[in-house]
């Protein structure tokens, strides 16, 4: 008889509660919780920031790959093969011929965009792993707001039909830069679906990109409102999703991690 217990594995991925519909996974982990706080500590610098960043990064993957991949069953034998007909291994995994192009934002984008190829190029077939460039800037009037994005240039490796477009950017702050990114890839084939994985995300970036990416998944380990009004801050997220303000007038994220591509690239005076 065959083991029969890890043909059908069945996961769960631990989320908040919220109203934002089902294309939203805002992590529910204590554990990453802390490391979060610890990257958007003002005492934290390099080399810890390099390292939490990939730390969580891969956490945030591993959720993403269990929740959106196809399945396989991998027919292994174990080294205890040579001494028993039984040491054959039969368990469920997502399938390592799965195809993904991870999508590098320049810049703060840079170092989770490699830390998600690497990982991603370990566990499955590096044939189908790809990673493309695009170099996306904040489009501000006068006053130093932001009215959009601007994509200053791409190194895009080809099609991405039957591929998860991966696109790793800590924070999802007004989503104009993933718009972007996906208004650019609209010609290059019918991907799998989209991937945004993000460490901070606010109510403005989920209204936009979820009314203009109708295949995005978008996985968060938190959810800033922190300048939204008293009665707001009450409510469940997203209940009052109108109400609810992430951004300041600069369109950074309060509380939020301050400016990322200029903390990871040590650019702050």
């Amino acid at each position: 008889m065959e083991e029969t217990l890890y043909l059908k594995i069945p996961y769960t991925l631990s989320e908040m509660k919220h109203h934002y519909g089902p294309r939203v996974h805002l992590l529910a982990d204590p554990y990453l919780q802390l490391g979060l706080a610890d990257l958007c500590s003002p005492n934290c610098r390099q080399p810890q920031l390099h390292y939490w960043v990939q730390r969580l990064y891969h956490s945030l993957l591993h959720a993403a790959v269990n929740t959106c991949f196809d399945r396989e069953l991998l027919v292994s034998d174990t080294r205890m093969k040579a001494h028993h007909a039984e040491g054959t291994l039969r368990v469920e995994v997502p399938d390592r011929n799965s195809k993904a192009v991870v999508l590098n934002l320049a810049r703060a984008g840079a170092v989770p965009s490699f830390a998600c190829y690497d990982e991603l190029n370990r566990f499955f077939n590096p044939a189908g792993i790809r990673q493309d460039y695009i170099i996306s800037s904040r489009s501000l009037n006068d006053q130093g707001e932001v009215q959009g994005s601007n994509i200053g240039g791409a190194k895009i490796g080809g099609s991405v039909e039957g591929a998860f477009v991966v696109v790793p950017d800590p924070m999802g702050a007004t989503g104009g830069t993933l718009v972007a990114s996906y208004e650019r890839y609209r010609k290059l084939g019918k991907p799998k679906g989209w991937i945004a994985l993000h460490l901070i995300v606010t109510p403005e970036y989920l209204k936009k990109v979820l009314a203009e990416c109708p295949d995005l998944q978008v996985f968060a380990l938190r959810l800033d409102r922190g300048l939204s009004d008293a009665k707001t801050l009450q409510l469940a997220a997203g209940q009052s999703w109108n109400s609810e303000k992430g951004l300041n007038s600069h369109q950074y994220i309060v509380p939020g991690g301050g400016g990322f591509g200029e903390i990871l690239n040590n650019t702050l005076e």
